[in-house]
């Protein structure tokens, strides 16, 4: 448009010039861009008609790529980036959508309630952060420097946002979880639950001692199990798709270059007077160790190192994954100090770019033609892979975001750019989409068949186990005549999940802590097995020694999780309500 401009700005002889050749073709296309009709989205996507632009998508994708580098010392894979655009499309469809909740509540903070937050008595958490002293002190100096110097108003206003967005934040979360409540008695038994402990005998009777002879299953019991539990058999939607592969790998040739590096490396690391410098200098996949080590303790890979003298570098060692040279440092006796500057067999730069390039290649003839032909013509391996939706394994290719992305928002018959994964790029064409429900009876017929078995093989086990306790009055006889031991346990916890001998039972030990101190218990039907249960003795602590400070403690854990988990569902319940458009795989892709 600034060459239009620019054309508009000057009349006369160029004006004329326009008119009388292209004049017509000029004026149209400045009226009528053809390309709007088609051009697509501007924005990324909406809430409730509320836009998400592609601008706060990518500053925060931004930041997240500088916080991992920062902390990584690595660039961001593209699958890492891949998990992490994911991240932040989920954050920002959350946000927008507390954002219209609060508005929608009328939830706002006061400037009052703003000055309280940074100059009250008890600060906000967020101030504390910013202006806190090395003795754990806020510095209230600091703080109006920052909020009233005209010098720090970028600053003070980036604070005032964050601070009232965490207090609307707040007010919302205690809006919503208002009606839930931690009551004394829940306090009460979670700290008796966390000091209960038991002394317990028990005899194990496994379910897998029933043979299929004992079993008897009908077609209406595998009707019936279908039924009842039709929604263990739902599935998410799903595709199918075929994928040729381009290694990057390294080759010989980079493995090569990789040794010729480090060749040229060795003259200036027997010189080098800081060997710890010089490998950072060098990017050695190997850090530098300053410690003496016993000769006979050096591992076979390092043993070259000890037929060198001080100051000298051994010859190229292949470590497997890598190439090293080894510098003696210093020897002392029977032990020696040395550095190890090793580089990683990587594919270089132009490896990389010719797989790119023929995976590109491959994806431009087969859009022309078709996948098949063209990987036929190229010779490459058509394979074949499943996913689910939601599910990043995906069946042939390993787990990928990338991957599952492009086919949670592709077509049948679509094909992928080149997608770079961990070895390789894959083009990926998409070749069906299997929708969301129920797979039917006679497709899981010998998944119901098991799972009634398991099931009949509980009942016929604790009917037998029940027989038994009548016919033998305690643990002593009922072991001798089922011909089982007898197993024991001291210090069980009423927090437990797992029993002692028997693994995980969270059934069989709440049952145990509801019982009496020399009572027998009935068969008591566990995970993989079938429980006698007598209890030798209960330990609760005393009503008394819940102090206030406890109470207040538990008290809070269990607000914190009853919130969290009631604030997850309300929130998947508010997207699931919501109107949501996504128009990721036509603005990034």
């Amino acid at each position: 448009m600034g060459v239009m401009t620019k054309f508009r700005d000057n009349t006369g002889i160029i004006l004329w010039i326009l008119i009388g050749s292209f004049g017509l073709l000029w004026v149209i296309m400045d009226v009528y861009d053809p390309n709007v009709a088609t051009m697509g989205p501007r924005d990324l996507g909406e809430v409730n008609g509320e836009p998400i632009s592609l601008d706060e998508y990518n500053s925060r994708v931004t930041y997240y790529t500088n916080a991992y580098s920062q902390q990584s010392g690595a660039a961001m894979t593209p699958e890492i980036r891949a998990i992490y655009e994911n991240q932040v499309w989920d954050e920002l469809v959350s946000a927008k959508l507390l954002e219209q909740k609060m508005d929608e509540l009328g939830i706002t903070v006061t400037d009052s309630e703003l000055l309280g937050m940074a100059y009250g008595d008890n600060p906000d958490p967020l101030i504390m952060q910013y202006f806190s002293r090395p003795d754990g002190t806020v510095d209230r100096f600091a703080i109006q420097n920052v909020l009233t110097d005209p010098t720090y108003s970028q600053e003070a206003m980036a604070i005032e946002v964050q601070l009232r967005q965490k207090r609307r934040q707040e007010k919302l979360s205690n809006f919503i979880t208002a009606g839930l409540q931690v009551t004394d008695q829940q306090v009460i038994e979670e700290f008796n639950k966390r000091n209960s402990f038991a002394s317990i005998s028990y005899i194990r009777f496994p379910y897998n001692e029933v043979t299929d002879n004992e079993i008897e299953i009908t077609d209406a019991d595998i009707r019936a199990y279908y039924n009842e539990n039709k929604e263990l058999f739902k599935t998410e939607e799903s595709y199918r798709a075929q994928f040729v592969t381009f290694s990057t790998l390294p080759t010989a040739q980079d493995s090569a270059t990789i040794r010729e590096e480090l060749e040229e490396l060795r003259q200036d690391f027997a010189s080098a007077e800081n060997d710890s410098l010089f490998l950072v200098r060098n990017q050695s996949t190997t850090r530098y160790n300053n410690v003496f080590v016993d000769k006979d303790e050096i591992r076979e890979d390092y043993a070259p190192v000890l037929d060198v003298e001080e100051g000298e570098v051994t010859a190229i060692i292949n470590l497997g994954a890598s190439a090293a040279i080894i510098k003696n440092v210093e020897e002392n006796s029977n032990e020696i100090k040395f550095a190890v500057m090793s580089l990683a067999f990587e594919a270089l730069p132009a490896t990389i770019d010719d797989a790119f390039e023929a995976a590109d290649e491959f994806l431009y003839f087969a859009e022309e033609s078709s996948f098949e032909e063209e990987a036929n013509r190229s010779g490459l391996l058509i394979q074949e892979a499943f996913a689910t939706k939601g599910n990043t394994f995906v069946s042939g290719v390993g787990s990928s975001q990338q991957v599952l992305s492009f086919l949670e928002t592709s077509d049948e018959g679509d094909i992928s750019d080149p997608i770079e994964l961990a070895t390789q790029f894959v083009v990926i064409r998409l070749t069906e989409v299997n929708e969301a429900g129920h797979r039917p009876m006679d497709e899981v017929r010998a998944q119901i068949e098991t799972q009634v078995k398991n099931e009949k093989r509980k009942s016929i086990t604790v009917e037998k186990v029940q027989n038994m306790i009548a016919a033998n009055g305690d643990l002593e006889s009922l072991s001798a005549a089922a011909e089982k031991d007898i197993q024991n346990v001291d210090g069980l916890a009423a927090s437990a999940m797992v029993l002692t001998g028997a693994g995980r039972e969270p059934k069989v030990i709440g049952s145990v802590f509801a019982m009496q101190e020399n009572e027998l218990s009935p068969a008591i039907e566990g995970v993989n097995g079938a429980y006698v249960v007598f209890v030798n003795s209960i330990t609760e602590p005393a009503p008394n020694t819940l102090d206030d400070a406890t109470a207040s403690s538990i008290r809070t854990e269990l607000e914190q999780q009853i919130n969290q988990k009631y604030l997850a569902v309300w929130l998947d319940q508010l997207k699931n309500e919501a109107d949501i458009v996504d128009n990721r795989s036509r603005l990034l892709r």
